[in-house]
């Protein structure tokens, strides 16, 4: 009982005695904003300007945010699209979670090349285990493990001594150095962790073998005044600091993930944490694309050079979204919608005179555009072909006929055909799964005295199937009718409407997620028609249940098969 007497003694003693630390004297008023070089150590042919690492975790963290669940194509696609947004680290996953996401890593290992493929580990060998046979295949790897360090944690979920989580800690690098030269240690909940504590463990994990340290706040507890203490605090007291990476991993409870991150690297922080769109638990991890643009925009100040390839932000913000069926709200930072627009006349008249009056970053350097390119539908397959290529985009021939024949569809309804409505339905060609089912016909009569009746004909691997329903509304009448239609019960988890363009002609977005044995599937769809719009998501939601149940089915055969070769 003395030991941990001690550590709750020691941790609310630091927090309310003001001359704990000679570097308090750096987070004292009057400093002026001026230019910034953060000098973290002085090692022998290290530059003044430094290189800021980015490990995003968007296909772990972020995936584990409520109504998200992503199929190994989708992890792979927006692991091929980080790549090229140059980040040094790509999180890939759990591997012990389940064997789906022990193959979706492992395949992401084998196919995408340049960052680092990392998977995650528990303190425990099994674990380990895991990670080390997931990033097996990968150019570069790394086993990212971790355990719990704040009283509260080692208390009442580990019920483990400090002692005894120093010695897993140890235990749990040592045996990951076994299988990869790469490993990083986390101390979960370290801004509520005892400091002096997390100095004995770093320093343990760094003499086992870790070369990347990550304090991470946790729970979204710290401030950037309190953080940037905390990281020089472990800077100057952990032995061997020096020869690791360090590496901080914020949470947005309270709204500060970005800004603590951005004290972090002024602290000395040489690797930053995060997910695209600032996705993940709760109120999500810190955004990337807000940290990168802060180092860019204020080079001024922060004087330090990352690996990313800006022009890329913007469209690796919009795979996310489309396909973990998260929105991005209109007025974030960097990617919402109104990001780069201007309204009021004031700031029109400023903007027209000169950009830099109102904008401090252009949309170009982030891979966004203020040109519209009129297309309509008498526009031919070449000319919609150069403009896919003037946008970024690079697909095959039967992608582009695919999202050609809608766009025909579009402009056939529409007068001018934007190009934020060629992107969302590229978006929506951009992963497809094989689809049993296709929406082939959809009719619908409502009104305000008449009961809300839906036809639709979907065609069932080629076959027509016809059926008619009524419901509480036209949607609902559509949905019911595409259940009967399929066979496939499901409950609606959530309904999103978005309209991608403005006028009365807009293209409409929606985005729908269906829950099926506790797994979550999103489907979207879009058209200038919000029923056809809700049709097209729903039954692109229930390709992707019926694909897993397919592959799921196709599993359990090949088991029996195996099973009853070995009896023989």
């Amino acid at each position: 009982m003395r030991s941990w007497c001690w550590a709750w003694t020691t941790r609310f003693r630091r927090r309310s005695w003001p001359g704990w630390s000679k570097s308090r004297t750096c987070g004292t008023p009057g400093w002026s904003p001026g230019r910034r070089t953060v000098q973290r150590r002085s090692k022998k042919g290290e530059s003044a300007v430094r290189r800021i690492r980015f490990f995003d975790t968007t296909l772990r963290d972020g995936e584990q945010s409520p109504g998200v669940n992503l199929n190994a194509d989708e992890k792979l696609e927006i692991a091929r699209q980080l790549a090229r947004l140059g980040v040094d680290v790509i999180e890939a996953g759990f591997p012990v979670a389940s064997p789906g996401d022990l193959e979706a890593v492992r395949r992401i290992a084998r196919e995408v090349r340049g960052p680092v493929i990392a998977a995650l580990a528990r303190a425990n060998r099994l674990d380990i285990e895991k990670a080390a046979e997931a990033i097996e295949p990968a150019e570069r790897g790394r086993i990212h493990t971790f355990i719990a360090t704040s009283d509260i944690h080692m208390r009442y979920k580990l019920r483990k001594t400090p002692d005894e989580v120093v010695a897993m800690a140890v235990e749990a690098v040592r045996y990951a150095k076994r299988f990869a030269d790469d490993v990083e240690f986390s101390a979960e909940d370290a801004t509520r962790s005892d400091w002096d504590f997390l100095c004995r463990i770093f320093a343990a994990a760094i003499e086992a073998g870790a070369t990347t340290i990550n304090i991470p706040d946790t729970v979204g507890y710290t401030t950037p005044g309190e953080y940037a203490r905390l990281i020089r605090y472990v800077r100057e007291n952990t032995p061997g600091i020096d020869n690791v990476v360090i590496s901080v991993h914020c949470h947005d409870d309270l709204g500060m993930a970005v800004a603590n991150s951005l004290a972090a690297i002024e602290a000395g922080a040489d690797q930053v944490e995060g997910c695209i769109n600032g996705i993940g638990e709760r109120a999500g991890n810190a955004a990337l694309e807000e940290i990168i643009m802060a180092l860019r925009t204020r080079k001024d100040y922060y004087n330090v050079e990352t690996g990313i390839v800006t022009e890329e932000i913007y469209r690796t913000s919009r795979l996310v979204s489309t396909l973990a069926g998260m929105h991005i709200q209109p007025n974030k930072a960097i990617v919402g919608d109104n990001a780069f627009a201007h309204e009021s006349g004031i700031h029109q008249d400023g903007f027209l005179k000169e950009p830099t009056t109102y904008e401090i970053m252009t949309p170009q350097s982030v891979g966004r555009s203020h040109s519209r390119l009129v297309l309509g539908k008498h526009s031919g397959r070449h000319a919609f072909r150069v403009r896919l290529q003037e946008m970024g985009y690079d697909l095959d021939e039967e992608k582009i006929e695919r999202t050609y024949q809608r766009f025909i569809e579009l402009a056939d309804r529409k007068k001018h055909v934007t190009d934020r409505d060629i992107q969302a339905l590229v978006e929506e060609e951009a992963v497809r799964v094989p689809e049993q089912f296709v929406l082939d016909y959809l009719h619908v009569t409502s009104g305000t005295s008449a009961l809300p009746t839906a036809t639709v004909r979907i065609l069932h691997d080629g076959v027509p199937r016809e059926e008619a329903a009524t419901g509480d509304g036209p949607v609902d009448a559509v949905y019911r009718a595409i259940d009967r239609v399929t066979g496939i019960q499901t409950k609606l988890a959530g309904y999103f409407l978005n309209a991608v363009t403005g006028g009365k002609d807009a293209l409409g977005e929606v985005t729908v997620q269906v829950q099926d044995n506790g797994r979550v599937y999103s489907g979207r769809g879009t058209s200038t028609d919000i029923i056809e719009a809700s049709a097209r998501a729903y039954v692109q939601a229930l390709n992707k249940l019926a694909y897993d149940r397919a592959r799921a089915a196709d599993g359990a055969g090949a088991g029996v098969a195996q099973a009853a070769g070995g009896a023989n």
